[in-house]
């Protein structure tokens, strides 16, 4: 056989191409004797890499074993021959594979690829299943034979040891997840939805009704079924619907496109229904739902709460200097130092005064903020989300922790969907737990607030986030957002970073987001236009 020229090999092969027990003889017996008998000699052993034509040889002897269905003599080519026997074996009666046809490529030194056109059938069901693999020739170390060197990639280039394949009726119907309006959600047309659909279809798919299951072809191991491989019969799909709209979905997907390393969440203000969620990169962490930074000035909305229960009024006195400490504490700054000595409380707020709300720190003690934070905001508690998403934390603390977490940094940790739900609660009046799916599929408690904010303090903070988002730091984010509107700009300083990561938190009607951008600078500049873009595309 000239060097390069591909062999066919199928099942129908006779059994003389094997060649197992003639193969090596001659170094067992020399020749004839001058008598016509043997006279003992031994043979030289071989050592070394194998020969090309040895790999050839080995390599098509093993695959037309394989094809024909004779596990023992394939085995036997193997320097793992009970493994490799019982591995060949399975394949035909676990994975039901019929027949198999094997044909091998040009020999890369002692590797040799292979294509399989492998033909399954299973209760009347056939299929025919293509795909590559490599086998690898050497020579034994006791044998001094050219062998396979077997490992169950050999069988199928995704499985390890101690797996196998089965084919055969799935464990549940194939799933398709769907928006509250039907439409079908992939994360193809939505990629930051790649990371929660597999987690939707794990964690609910036993409790749907309808569909039936398919027919397919897994991998298996110790925990059980594991990667589906080939798809016999697609088997009726079962319906797994969400809040998602996928129209704000695709609004919020196009917003973060724009920016690196920024999120968005956006809910439902009267029920928590989350109506989407993007990030950029669309990466397994899922930022929108679990990330866990300082939220920065966003963060005043229930600073502001705590506030306003204290007496302070929108139109309180509160100057807004360049730098300011509460208690000969760690001294505050304000974005680009700027200073406004005739501002009010609401002023200070819609301008983001840091220095303005850290001289207001005498009218609150440690527990203050997180009191409040639990008693109107949900947190403190666990959000069943219907996946895994960050609770919000607001730890409190005296001192510094206390100045710092006023402002919305310090130890407090959220993420934009944390941040959307505050700018919810403040447009709806109650915390609702934000949702991916029907709370009955859940099966968990929601989180529920202790209290709805009271009218006066709600209709304080709305009059706020309006006058932010009409002529503070969210006006030019909020522009072209009509309707009643709120928004609350912020940017949080971390550690050695250049820029501040950038936040914004807003509501339009009953829609509410929050978005992120890290290391974004101003959360007016980096984050808004990402909200304010779900925003409009609510209407």
């Amino acid at each position: 056989m000239r060097r390069g020229v591909k062999l066919g090999i199928v099942g129908t092969l006779t059994a003389g191409l094997v060649g197992t027990a003639g193969y090596g003889a001659y170094n067992i017996y020399g020749a004839l004797g001058g008598s016509g008998g043997f006279s003992p000699q031994a043979a030289p052993v071989e050592t070394g890499p194998p020969t090309a034509a040895e790999v050839r040889k080995t390599a098509a002897d093993f695959l037309a074993a394989w094809a024909k269905g004779d596990a023992t003599a394939a085995g036997a080519l193997t320097n793992h021959a009970a493994e490799a026997g019982a591995a060949l074996s399975s394949y035909r009666r676990d994975a039901h594979v019929v027949r198999v046809r094997l044909t091998p490529g040009a020999a890369q030194g002692a590797v040799v690829p292979f294509k399989v056109v492998a033909t399954l059938s299973y209760k009347g069901k056939s299929s025919t299943w293509k795909y590559s693999s490599v086998l690898t020739v050497f020579r034994g170390e006791t044998t001094h034979r050219p062998l396979v060197d077997w490992e169950p990639a050999v069988l199928h280039p995704d499985l390890t040891a101690g797996q196998t394949l089965e084919t055969g009726e799935a464990a549940s119907p194939p799933i398709v997840v769907v928006d509250r309006n039907g439409r079908t959600l992939d994360a193809g047309d939505y990629p930051s939805l790649a990371s929660v659909l597999p987690q939707l279809r794990e964690r609910y798919g036993a409790k749907l009704s309808g569909g039936k299951p398919g027919i397919e072809t897994w991998v298996n191991d110790a925990d059980g079924p594991g990667q589906t491989l080939h798809v016999i019969t697609k088997g009726t799909a079962a319906k797994l619907p969400t809040t998602l709209d996928a129209r704000l979905q695709n609004a919020a997907e196009r917003a973060v496109k724009r920016t690196s390393q920024s999120s968005v969440a956006a809910v439902k203000a009267s029920t928590g229904e989350i109506l989407a969620f993007a990030n950029n990169p669309a990466s397994d962490n899922n930022n929108a739902f679990n990330a866990q930074v300082a939220p920065g000035s966003t963060f005043k909305v229930v600073t502001a709460t705590a506030l306003l229960e204290k007496g302070v009024s929108p139109g309180s006195p509160a100057p807004c200097p360049a730098t300011a400490n509460y208690n000969n504490g760690k001294m505050f700054h304000n974005v680009e130092s700027s200073s406004d000595p005739s501002a009010t409380f609401q002023r200070d707020f819609a301008i983001s005064c840091n220095t303005g709300f850290i001289k207001l720190a005498g009218h609150l003690d440690e527990s203050s903020v997180p009191n409040v934070a639990q008693r109107y905001y949900g947190f403190g508690q666990t959000w069943n989300v219907g996946v895994p998403a960050w609770d919000g934390r607001v730890p409190g603390g005296g001192g510094d922790e206390m100045t710092e977490e006023m402002i919305g940094q310090g130890q407090i940790q959220m993420s934009p969907l944390n941040m959307a739900s505050v700018a919810a609660t403040v447009q709806n009046g109650v915390f609702r737990q934000p949702r991916l799916v029907a709370a009955g599929l859940i099966g968990e408690p929601l989180a529920k607030a202790q209290s709805a904010l009271p009218s006066g303090v709600r209709g304080s903070l709305k009059s706020m986030m309006r006058l932010t988002a009409s002529s503070g730091t969210a006006t030019v984010a909020m522009r072209g957002v009509y309707g009643d509107v709120g928004a609350k700009t912020g940017s949080a300083e971390v550690g050695d970073q250049q820029q501040p990561n950038g936040w914004f938190v807003a509501y339009r009607g009953d829609v509410a987001a929050g978005g992120m951008v890290l290391e974004g600078g101003h959360g007016g500049d980096s984050a808004g236009p990402i909200v304010a873009s779900v925003l409009k595309a609510s209407s």
